[in-house]
């Protein structure tokens, strides 16, 4: 058994803790460049904790999620204004390009020189400038995860720019500042952060560590995403959807994901489509061919027996096995009214083109078993 688990310097979980982050910032630096959504005014409460304290705030909005040319608008903003930290509050792109900028202020080049995939894949050299997670949305484990995943428009695709190096100086999660998100929003991430504690646990890198995360995650999701999609006011619901995010983002940096996010990865950067949408209709097809695959070519692969396992988890039903999971997952779906991936422009004639870029992505080499191209365009027609 050989793995290796690391994650922020420092967590801190609970309802109203975001008014404590001035205090804990303190020694990190004066100047912060604040990495945002569209929505600045929910920064008031995290403004109101660094002013004591001598801490100013330069804003910096990402409205929609991170190309390379936002990491290069927020380094040179960061640069003008003297900055000596960097915290992201938002959702996962505002965090993303966070981290990116912190990193690239203090390595050389420029970012293409880093980036997997499309660019050189160089390692960084030097720690990024201190960095401060603040999720206000509870999906994406962003504020945990070791990498940031960045557009490219001239490539069509999305991919990461990674390091040990990136992980945050301090994380914040405070469900406090998810209330106010919106149902749709609620099931993207949520259905996000579902994915996120299901494929560590079911990929070829799962430890004992991440995997129970993993099972705690679930068993979250499954009593509460429902509740909070149909009531954002449900504290309890929140925590327990905010602790899976951060769980899934904790699993994920020290495991590995597998095809729901190889796909979702390539389809984000072909299609604007939202990314939690995205891994929520791939994910019960996904799950069922990889059963299907592993009869059929490992049948003694124990990952069979964790399938169901997941399915106990989620159903509640001790005699549960994957296809209860699956179909539990998929009625879910249907609950939260998430739409097929082609109410985002996806059609059978771009199967060969998606195949092709996923097949190369990182998230695709943690799935259990190598998915050959037909079993790839069986998932992709099922999410249609």
């Amino acid at each position: 058994m050989n793995f290796e688990f690391a994650t922020a310097g420092r967590i801190v979980f609970g309802m109203g803790t975001v008014k404590d982050v001035g205090r804990m910032a303190a020694s990190m630096g004066r100047r912060a460049l604040l990495v945002t959504g569209a929505a600045t005014e929910r920064t008031a409460p995290l403004l109101a904790s660094l002013t004591p304290h001598g801490i100013q705030a330069i804003r910096f909005a990402v409205p929609h999620e991170p190309s390379i040319e936002t990491v290069e608008r927020g380094v040179a903003l960061a640069r003008m204004e003297g900055c000596d930290m960097v915290i992201g509050f938002g959702g996962g792109s505002p965090l993303d390009a966070g981290k990116a900028i912190a990193a690239m202020l203090s390595n050389p080049g420029e970012v293409l020189d880093y980036l997997e995939i499309i660019g050189k894949g160089r390692a960084l050299s030097q720690a990024p400038l201190p960095f401060i997670a603040i999720p206000t949305t509870a999906g994406t484990g962003a504020e945990v995860t070791r990498n940031a995943v960045l557009s490219s428009p001239i490539h069509r695709m999305k991919v990461s720019l990674r390091s040990p190096l990136m992980l945050p100086r301090l994380v914040v999660v405070d469900p406090e500042l998810t209330l106010s998100v919106p149902p749709a929003v609620t099931a993207a991430t949520g259905l996000d952060a579902l994915t996120q504690v299901i494929e560590p646990f079911l990929s070829n890198a799962a430890n004992p560590i991440t995997d129970g995360f993993c099972r705690e995650g679930m068993a979250r999701t499954a009593r509460s995403l429902r509740k909070a999609f149909a009531d954002g006011s449900d504290a309890a619901a929140r925590e327990d959807m905010a602790m899976t995010s951060l769980l899934g983002g904790l699993a994920l940096a020290n495991a590995k994901l597998g095809a729901v996010h190889g796909f979702a990865g390539t389809l984000g950067g072909m299609f604007e489509a939202p990314h939690g949408a995205v891994c929520a209709a791939l994910l019960p097809h996904a799950m069922s061919v990889n059963v299907k695959a592993l009869l059929t070519r490992d049948p003694s692969n124990p990952v069979l027996a964790r399938h169901d396992e997941v399915a106990r988890i989620l159903t509640g039903k001790a005699g549960a096995t994957a296809v209860d999971g699956v179909a539990w997952i998929r009625e879910l779906c249907a609950d939260l009214r998430v739409p097929g991936l082609a109410a985002y422009g996806l059609r059978s004639d771009h199967f060969e083109t998606v195949i092709a870029k996923a097949a190369g992505a990182s998230s695709m080499k943690g799935n259990p078993i190598l998915l050959n191209a037909k079993e790839m365009a069986e998932i992709l027609s099922r999410a249609l």
